[in-house]
């Protein structure tokens, strides 16, 4: 971890046991915040990710329990015999 309470990509990289391209990834579809602190923003992106971002990207794509499903009985047809 950066002094400053970010990462870089490459941490976070080694962090989840992917690629660095993966996580250039999350940041380029969005998934994943992060803040490019290149000196000329029309190269090479430097990328720093707050710890505040890394938290809100794990908690979106932490399990959680399913949602229970409701079964619905449908109706008897008054006019239909059930025989069993």
């Amino acid at each position: 971890m950066v002094s400053n309470g970010s990462f870089t990509v490459k941490q976070i990289a080694e962090r989840y046991g992917v690629n660095v391209t993966k996580v250039g990834d999350w940041i380029a579809t969005g998934q994943l915040r992060g803040i490019n602190i290149a000196l000329h923003p029309g190269r090479r992106p430097r990328w720093r990710i707050l710890a505040a971002d890394l938290a809100a990207f794990e908690a979106a794509r932490s399990a959680s329990p399913p949602t229970p499903v409701t079964l619905r009985r449908r109706r008897a047809d008054p006019q239909v015999i059930q025989f069993f």
